[in-house]
């Protein structure tokens, strides 16, 4: 009974119809530590599950970091892409600002902590304790923290307490059991209200929720979920979406979440996924430096025919949606790299594209053909409602894939990955031994050892491939 939605694949848009391509930054890891959990199981993940730019926004990309005040650095690189070696892959790389944890400010965190009868499985409550107990260690005495549960009823189990209370915390972790049905909307009006009475101004406002998705009664549909969430993200408190467990886990319904409160969403498979996400990755997931981050990249139609963005198709925006200040997009934490790849054909390639030659939309042009693109984005620094802009042009180079950085080709490797596994109609030459070929060549300082691990992944889903395998889930 587990829920994924569909995803359309973007197409090739022919750039004298829309140069523009707008769409929000994404910072979730969710799709790959749940396909993972699909493959270390030895089964097939369905292909809603797979979300490409979830998969390569897991991994660190040595960006520099951003100079002055700036909230992040923005860096672009172009070079073959490696599954149709005849088109051109841009590669736009953001990077968050980094702070070190005794100068991050006061955290306000309330956990908001499914305690329904479908999270009685050891991989969902009693992970779910362990995890949370692990980030206690790197709360300091100026924090706070609180605690909602909810299942059939909402309740506070711990009012607001200093981080400093450690074993006070602890034994309220400790009492927490499982039963009953899921009301996850009577939980969320808590949590939130909680959140406000305890509003640390200029600190970190953040509701962290935990569950399996699995809301079954009180507020049920994905819709009235969103709504209420929307309505929460105008208070200035921030959303983490953890997601636990296996069976009935509800993808959809907790992306949704996060995606619409000022979140983040993560899948915990694991407690070393769990020590990423809380410990070593606390800073990027709980402190956010930039909200509404929007990206619009203007194509020049003299040297780019057609292009397509690779992933993020729940996150695509309108053009006119890049202005406007009312409107939602992802949030950028502290530390946090965001990715994103185009693949582009040259004007002779799209001719193929179908209305790329229309009679009156073909452009005479003079456009410098040494600009590739002119990347924008909009954001608004944590506690503003005007959004700022900057720009700056790509320049136009034709590299051999070898001359690429390995931030460039380890991408590039997991996006291959990401179209094998969602069977793409877009996988062109895309093969796990092309793959695999990628990835070794490109795995850098490897701090942490992620990319050897995505190496014995790809090995899993070869060995899938060749032996068939069952989707376990719709």
């Amino acid at each position: 009974t587990e829920a994924y939605d569909h995803v359309e694949e973007n197409r090739f848009v022919a750039t004298v119809n829309a140069p523009l391509s707008t769409f929000s930054v994404d910072v979730d890891t969710a799709s790959y530590s749940n396909v993972r959990r699909f493959l270390t199981s030895e089964s097939k993940p369905p292909r809603g599950a797979v979300r490409i730019e979830e998969l390569v926004n897991y991994f660190d990309y040595d960006y520099p970091s951003p100079e002055g005040n700036a909230p992040f650095s923005v860096n672009t690189e172009v070079g073959p892409a490696p599954w149709a070696p005849e088109h051109q892959l841009l590669h736009v790389g953001l990077q968050g600002r980094r702070i070190a944890n005794d100068a991050l400010p006061p955290r306000n965190l309330v956990f908001l902590i499914d305690v329904s009868g479908s999270m009685q499985d050891e991989n969902k409550l009693p992970l779910l304790k362990r995890s949370f107990a692990a980030l206690l260690t790197t709360l300091r005495e100026s924090d706070s923290v609180s605690m909602v549960v909810y299942a059939g009823a909402s309740g506070m189990v711990l009012p607001p307490t200093s981080a400093a209370r450690r074993a006070e915390i602890l034994a309220a972790f400790d009492r927490l059991e499982a039963g009953g049905s899921t009301n996850g909307g009577e939980g969320i009006e808590l949590a939130y209200k909680a959140a406000e009475q305890s509003f640390k101004k200029g600190g970190v406002n953040r509701v962290i929720l935990a569950t399996d998705g699995d809301f079954n009664i009180g507020t049920t549909s994905q819709s009235d979920l969103v709504q209420l969430i929307e309505k929460k993200r105008e208070t200035g408190i921030f959303l983490t979406v953890l997601g636990f467990g296996m069976g009935n886990y509800k993808d959809s319904t907790l992306e949704k979440l996060a995606d619409h409160g000022n979140g983040n969403y993560a899948y915990i498979d694991s407690f070393d996924e769990a020590r990423t996400v809380l410990v070593e990755e606390g800073g990027a997931n709980l402190v956010t430096i930039a909200k509404d981050v929007k990206i619009q990249i203007e194509m020049n139609p003299a040297v780019v025919g057609a292009y397509r963005l690779v992933g993020y198709e729940n996150r695509m925006l309108a053009t006119e949606d890049f202005a406007n200040d009312k409107k939602d997009a992802g949030d950028i934490g502290a530390g946090h790299s965001v990715t994103a790849l185009y693949e582009l054909l040259t004007p002779e390639q799209a001719k193929a594209i179908p209305g790329a030659a229309l009679r009156y939309q073909t452009r005479t042009t003079t456009q410098k053909k040494e600009e590739l693109a002119t990347i924008q984005l909009r954001f608004k620094q944590p506690d503003a409602k005007t959004s700022e802009l900057v720009s700056f042009p790509v320049q136009t180079r034709q590299v051999q894939i070898d001359q690429t950085s390995t931030n460039f080709r380890f991408s590039a490797a997991v996006a291959s990955f990401g179209l094998l596994l969602r069977e793409s109609e877009f996988a062109g030459r895309s093969s796990y031994g092309l793959v695999t070929e990628l990835a070794r060549n490109s795995l850098g300082a490897d701090t942490g050892g992620y990319r050897h691990e995505f190496l014995g992944l790809v090995a899993r889903a070869e060995s899938l491939s060749r032996t068939g395998s069952q989707t376990v889930a719709r």
